[in-house]
């Protein structure tokens, strides 16, 4: 469970408030707003990458709001997905894993579970710059789902991609959806991308 209670964010002059809401394991949900409305703010602030001013996030009742990114467990997918183009494909998913210092044989096996669950099994050798986009945001999904998150945060996951990629991410984070027992945090402009997977939607 992610909740966000009495939030205020702020970044030089523009500042973001009274930001409250909760979002069960289980649920997808989808936060909508106008382009500069502080979207993208909130979301870096739940996963530790904004400091926050005041308020609380709260993540299975436990206080989070100021520990570190990688102590949070909540999976990120920034808009440009933020791959490491020195790393392979695999190198990339198991980032997380190997800060974690998980064993080098329990990373191969999530690395294999995680490419084939999101159809990149036979890129794991490659280079990510020569990638599709679509293919891209699996590596960055893969990345952040890696470690087994409570929450799943994505910003805007499909803005970039052409029709056909963006249908076929679609039908992916809905399967995502109903196999993962996650909350899930959602930014789009997309009625259609909402209607199509979210369980509730929220207006910034």
């Amino acid at each position: 469970m992610l909740q966000c209670i009495d939030l205020h964010i702020e970044q030089g002059d523009f500042t973001v408030s009274n930001i409250n809401f909760k979002i069960n394991k289980g649920e997808y949900v989808v936060l909508m707003g106008k382009t500069g409305s502080g979207k993208t703010t909130i979301i870096e602030a739940i996963c530790g990458l904004r400091k926050v001013k005041s308020g609380q996030v709260l993540l299975d009742t436990i206080d989070v709001t100021h520990m570190a990114t990688g102590q949070r467990e909540i999976g990120y997918v920034p808009q440009d997905g933020a791959l490491f183009v020195t790393m392979t494909v695999a190198e990339n998913i198991g980032f997380a894993l190997k800060i974690r210092k998980w064993p080098k044989d329990k990373i191969k096996d999530r690395v294999q579970e995680l490419a084939v669950l999101l159809g990149i099994d036979h890129l794991l050798k490659r280079g990510v710059t020569s990638l599709s986009g679509g293919e891209k945001q699996r590596v960055a999904l893969g990345r952040a789902l890696s470690f087994y998150p409570e929450v799943l945060c994505l910003d805007e996951p499909l803005s970039a991609l052409d029709d056909t990629t963006k249908a076929d991410i679609i039908a992916l984070l809905q399967r995502l959806k109903n196999s993962l027992d996650i909350a899930v945090l959602h930014i789009s402009h997309s009625k259609e991308e909402a209607k199509k997977l979210s369980s509730s939607i929220l207006h910034l």
